[in-house]
Formats: structure tokens, sequence, C-alpha cells
């Protein structure tokens, strides 16, 4: 298997950031895809000490193929907080771009050279469901509605010009992750991805949506919860109202200060 040297053509040093949690069905399958696909990339799955044997399973991987890496969390702490870690552990490490993917084959990894592509001239490239050219495959209605209600409500609280604002399938310039302090993201689920869009939009970073084909995961469970979305449908509904409170500040001020914080 030839590699690049450097890394990804354009891009540098990629490291593919895979949380788990109850994956022991889907993390050696999604890593020889990964691994096939686009062979300049390493990986590291993010574990949160599932009892399934999913970090084990990792270990056995990482001993195989020195392009994978593990790393052992003490716990389930949700999806932002394995990305949050997963981010710091690129960073420290001197990777030059962040890929986010789920394990469980929802996002093809044969698509993933596309998003690195873009990435030669983006700050921040999301995989998009909703963009031109885009689609979901084996989704009931019911999710459907969801995710496209969810990013037509972001778009018109957040004023923000994303069509995918909840996906998943991304990948970070280091660079554009250390200006928008990724470190104090809190959220989690829908509202970790919406955060980070919206942080960086309002830092003035340069996001490329690209189509992708999503597909449900034919093995496991989904993480999906009613608390995962209310979380979400709160966070945003409060980053509008300070975002408009901010603008009204500014134009009573004649000031540029009234960042947004993040709750």
């Amino acid at each position: 298997m030839s590699e690049v040297v450097g890394g990804y053509p354009g891009v540098g040093r990629v490291l593919v950031v895979v949380p788990t949690y109850n994956e022991a069905d889907n993390v050696r399958v999604i890593t020889d895809r990964l691994r096939r696909a686009v062979p300049e990339v390493e990986v590291l799955i993010a574990d949160d000490n599932s009892p399934d044997g999913t970090g084990a399973l990792a270990d056995e991987l990482a001993d195989q193929d020195d392009h994978i890496h593990v790393l052992h969390r003490p716990g389930k702490q949700g999806l932002g907080a394995a990305y949050v870690a997963g981010f710091a552990w690129a960073r420290d490490r001197g990777y030059d771009a962040v890929v986010e993917m789920d394990a469980d084959g929802s996002h093809a990894p044969e698509e993933l050279s596309r998003l690195l592509d873009a990435a030669r001239v983006a700050d921040v490239v999301i995989g998009s469901r909703w963009t031109s050219g885009g689609r979901v495959v084996n989704w009931p209605w019911h999710r459907l509605a969801l995710s496209r209600g969810g990013n037509f409500y972001t778009r018109l609280a957040l004023g923000m010009p994303v069509s995918d604002a909840t996906g998943g399938y991304r990948v970070y310039r280091v660079p554009a992750l250390e200006r928008i302090d990724f470190t104090s993201v809190s959220a989690q689920g829908f509202a970790f991805q919406v955060e980070l869009s919206w942080r960086a939009h309002q830092a003035g970073l340069r996001t490329v949506e690209v189509p992708i084909t999503f597909a449900e995961r034919e093995r496991g469970t989904s993480k999906m919860s009613p608390t995962i979305i209310g979380e979400a449908l709160w966070r945003i509904t409060m980053w509008g109202v300070q975002d408009r409170q901010a603008t009204v500040r500014r134009g009573l001020h004649g000031t540029a200060t009234g960042q947004v914080r993040w709750p």
C-alpha cells in the first residue's frame, strides 16, 4: 500500500477521528474501508470504555497497522466530548487536518477524498446531505423530516448559510479549530455540530459543503435520543436570541462588540 510523503496532497497530515461506544460489529469494517479508500490518512479510534469490547478490538487493529491509533476514554461522555479529545490529540501531535467520521458506516470512507480535496482551499468542509447532489438512503420519513426541519430551523434562527449544519462528516484544518476555541465546546450530538459550524461562521472561516450519500447504519444501535434532540433545539434557540441581542447592542452603541458566547 503506497503512502504519500507528508500526508494527503495539498492538505498535509490528516487524522480521522472515529468515536466509538459499543461498535464492536463495525469498528473493523469501517477502519478497513477507510484504510483502503484513503491510505494517506491516519485513524484515531476514540473509545468510551465500550462494554462490548470495542476498545480491545481497536487495540488489535492498532497493533496490526501503524496508521491506526486508539484513545481510551474512561466512560461514556458523549460524541462531542470524544471529538474534542480527538481534536486535541491531533493538535498536540502536529496534524494539519482532522476528520469527523461515524463508526457505523453511514459516512462512506470512499467519499473522503472529495472532502479532503475541498480542504485544500477551505478551513471547514462539511459532507452535506442537503446541498445539491447530496442524498440519504434507508431513512424512515420521520428521520428525514427531523433532519430537514432541524437544519431549516438552524438557518432561520442563526442566519447561517449552511445547508447541513447538523451533519457529522467533516474536515477541519487544525488552525481553524484553534481559532474557534474548540476545547470550550460542551454541546453534544446535533448541537455539537451546529456549534462548531456557528463558531466557524462567526469567525469568518471559509466553509465548503460537499455533497455526500448518507446511509443508515446496518449494524448496531443508533445513539439518537429525545435528550440529544432537545438539547440541540434549546441551544440553537439561545444562540439565535443572543445573536440578535448582540446585533441590537452594536446598533445602539455603534461598536463591533457583542460576540456571542457559547453556553
